[in-house]
C-alpha cells in the first residue's frame, strides 16, 4: 500500500510519495488500476508472487479503513517520513506512527506488525509547519527515490525483509 491523498492538488506532494511508488511498481508489472472498496487496486504478479497494489481513496489520515480483509503480515506499506533526509530508502519492520497519521490509522485498524518502506522527506525549513511541507511540491530527491523504493519493494517480495534491510539500510 502506497500512503497518500486522492486527488490532483495532492498528486506531487511529499506526502504523495507513497502513492508515485506504487504507480511505479504498476508499470513495472503491467498493472492497471481500479476501484476496489477504499482504495484503488492493480492486481501483478511481481516475482511470480500475485501481489495486490494499493492507493487508498480514504485520504492520509483514514488509510487503516482501506484494509479491511487484510493482515498485517500480508503488508508492505510505502509512506513518507521527514526523519530521513530526503530521497533516503529505508526498509523497517514494525514500530509506531512516528507522528504519521496514515500509520497511525493503520495500526489503529491492523496493529504494526507490518513491513514499511520509508522514503525520506526531510524536515522542513524554519518558519514552515510540517503540515504545509508534506503537503507542499516534492523536491527532485525525493521524485529519484521513488525508483529505489520500487527496488526496495522487489527486494521484499523476492528476499525477505531482512535482505532487503540488509541491502537498503546502509549508510552511504
Amino acid at each position: 500500500m502506497g500512503l497518500g491523498n486522492p486527488g490532483r492538488s495532492y498528486e506531487r506532494t511529499r506526502h504523495n510519495v507513497g502513492f508515485l511508488v506504487v504507480d511505479e511498481l504498476a508499470r513495472r508489472y503491467g498493472g492497471s488500476w481500479r476501484a476496489k472498496k477504499k482504495a484503488e487496486a492493480a492486481p501483478v504478479s511481481l516475482e511470480l508472487r500475485k501481489v495486490t497494489l494499493l492507493k487508498p481513496t480514504t485520504y492520509m489520515n483514514n488509510s487503516g479503513a482501506a484494509l479491511a480483509g487484510y493482515k498485517a503480515e500480508q503488508l508492505v506499506v510505502l509512506h513518507d517520513d521527514l526523519d530521513l533526509p530526503a530521497g533516503t530508502v529505508r526498509v523497517k519492520v514494525g514500530g509506531g506512527a512516528g507522528g504519521h497519521n496514515g500509520l497511525r490509522s493503520i495500526i489503529q485498524h491492523l496493529g504494526n506488525d507490518f513491513v514499511r518502506v520509508r522514503i525520506g522527506i526531510g524536515r522542513p525549513p524554519v518558519g514552515v509547519t510540517v503540515t504545509d511541507y508534506v503537503l507542499g511540491r516534492m523536491e527532485e530527491a525525493v521524485k529519484e527515490s521513488v525508483s529505489l523504493a520500487a527496488d526496495a519493494v522487489e527486494v521484499l517480495i523476492e528476499s525477505g525483509s531482512e535482505a532487503a534491510m540488509n541491502q537498503f539500510n546502509v549508510r552511504s
